[in-house]
């Protein structure tokens, strides 16, 4: 059978356009190459290296911010936006930190390709950089994220330090990230604090028994005892990893580096949170942990950006959904 020309090249057409449909509006890697006149990652590289030199802290609260924005409605943004009932507003949100890092960012690319970069690919790239610059290894993010138009306190439900390994894995499973995925995104565990709040009943009041948690490493539970003492109402931060360059001494922390001490303090049961130390005694999480622990350091870091990447594909909006922001705190005026 004979076919003409012109039927091969409509053929063709059509599968170059069911090509491009399929790809519409997908994440990708350098989305903003040709977008803008300046290079939009090493603008943000060049703005959050240095203040996190200056702010250690900004590595830990933009780990944070990310795994709440994604885990309420997708990556959209949707808790840096302001508002009465806003997520901002929620409980788990009221100690997050790194808003005005955002803000300062996202005005510096405005006034160089306005109306461009979304606030959600701020918060990525952002993070990425900050995770860099505490010596945990560059990665390569995917970008085109839009930004939400909906943001209430009623729809945050995140996972608490408390929670159980199994229903901590219901909830990420839920969002497309594996059980092993989970464990590499809690050494992020590896930078930042926690509060005596979070942690009283794990010294003073275990599962309603009026002791310490049996699981917890005698002396890392007399030196955490000291930092929070029952009757205090002082609610001090306590470094998440309480590693060094000893496995049992207490009081040498890396929490300033992006590294797999985190791992190495929890099998000495040196873990802070409940949820912590669990990963290294449940049979869905032990073998996750224990590989790290045996493995280099690039091998965790490799697994964390691995699993950084997919946190960060979490329900996007792109192509034509939402908005591109000029402001991350409010929605644009129509």
């Amino acid at each position: 059978m004979k076919v003409s020309a012109a039927a091969v090249a409509l053929a063709f057409a059509l599968v170059l356009a069911n090509f491009a449909d399929q790809s519409h509006g997908a994440l990708q890697e350098g989305f903003y190459k040709g977008k803008c006149k300046v290079n939009v990652e090493k603008m943000v590289s060049d703005i959050i290296t240095p203040l996190v030199g200056q702010k250690p802290w900004i590595t830990p609260a933009l780990l944070r911010m990310q795994f709440h924005d994604c885990f309420v409605n997708g990556c959209d943004a949707s808790i840096l936006l302001d508002g009465g009932s806003s997520e901002k507003t929620a409980i788990p949100n009221r100690s997050v930190r790194g808003y005005d890092v955002i803000d300062l960012v996202k005005a510096a690319i405005e006034k160089s390709c306005p109306g461009v970069v979304s606030c959600a690919d701020v918060v990525v790239m952002a993070t990425r950089d900050a995770v860099a610059a505490s010596k945990g290894g560059w990665y390569n993010v995917q970008t085109g994220r839009r930004d939400g138009l909906v943001s209430l306190a009623k729809n945050v439900n995140l996972p608490g330090p408390s929670i159980s390994v199994e229903n901590s894995a219901a909830i990420f499973n839920s969002k497309g990230i594996s059980t092993e995925d989970m464990v590499h995104l809690l050494g992020g565990h590896t930078v930042g604090v926690t509060h005596c709040s979070f942690i009283k009943n794990r010294l003073y009041n275990f599962n309603n028994t009026g002791s310490t948690d049996p699981t917890m490493q005698t002396a890392l539970a007399v030196f955490l005892k000291l930092k929070c003492p029952q009757t205090s109402t002082v609610d001090k931060t306590i470094d998440l990893d309480q590693g060094g360059r000893s496995l049992v001494i207490v009081g040498e922390p890396t929490s300033e580096i992006v590294d797999n001490s985190f791992f190495k303090q929890i099998v000495v049961r040196k873990g802070v949170l409940g949820i912590d130390q669990a990963l290294t005694l449940n049979k869905l999480t032990k073998d996750t942990v224990n590989k790290v622990v045996i493995s280099s350091n690039d091998y965790f870091l490799t697994k964390f950006h691995q699993a950084m990447v997919k946190l960060g594909a979490v329900e996007v909006l792109t192509g034509t959904k939402g908005e591109i922001r000029k402001s991350c705190r409010a929605i644009n005026k129509s």
